[in-house]
């Protein structure tokens, strides 16, 4: 994995996308920056920066995938190992069904996923510094190039789905105080193998 540090970007990710664009896509890449000004969150939110937080972007072929791995699921998938290592530093941080870190009850960081002519985007922020009272911050202390260097070293592995589901799906009692669409109450849904939800009889794989 090619890896390129930034002072600053407006966003990891779509810098991502445009240097592919512009330079076409060889290997494996990723984009990391401390100061992103102007973040995407998913379904096209804004992600809210702070100079000294973690932002990064990679770029990998959709072939390199796990052959069992749903592509509605990537944001597990990805989230999950990063929440892996950060637990093996010593951090409480669990995942929040289906993209989010949290640590208690506030948001530190999320993860989004994208695909282009068969290349897969990820994009992961995570608050090291405190942004404001609506959201966490990381309860360990970290060096972000030994992190990313031992995220993507596991990644290269590419454990199988079922590794991750599995272990996922022991931890997802994280999720029962949270609220999903105003109303449905994470505790009352069940986790499928495919990493989506059983909400009253129906599988969905998000809820706002």
């Amino acid at each position: 994995m090619e890896i390129q540090y930034h002072n600053s970007l407006k966003s990891t990710h779509t810098y991502l996308k445009d240097y592919i664009q512009e330079n076409g896509y060889k290997n494996p890449i990723t984009i990391v920056t401390t100061n992103q000004t102007n973040g995407i969150g998913s379904r096209d939110n804004k992600w809210q920066g702070c100079d000294g937080n973690l932002f990064f972007s990679f770029a990998l072929d959709n072939k390199l995938l796990p052959n069992d791995l749903p592509l509605q699921s990537t944001s597990i998938y990805f989230s999950y190992l990063l929440k892996e290592i950060l637990s093996l530093y010593g951090s409480k941080v669990f995942l929040k069904w289906p993209n989010d870190f949290y640590v208690e009850n506030k948001k530190i960081g999320g993860t989004i996923t994208t695909m282009k002519n068969g290349i897969f985007y990820c994009g992961i922020g995570l608050n090291l510094i405190k942004v404001d009272e609506n959201f966490g911050v990381l309860d360990i202390k970290i060096d972000i190039k030994k992190l990313l260097n031992e995220y993507f070293n596991m990644l290269e592995r590419f454990p199988s789905w079922k590794q991750i589901i599995s272990k996922y799906e022991v931890e997802f009692y994280n999720n029962n105080d949270f609220i999903a669409n105003g109303n449905i109450l994470l505790k009352n849904s069940k986790l499928q193998s495919d990493g989506s939800l059983l909400v009253n009889g129906q599988k969905v794989f998000s809820l706002r």
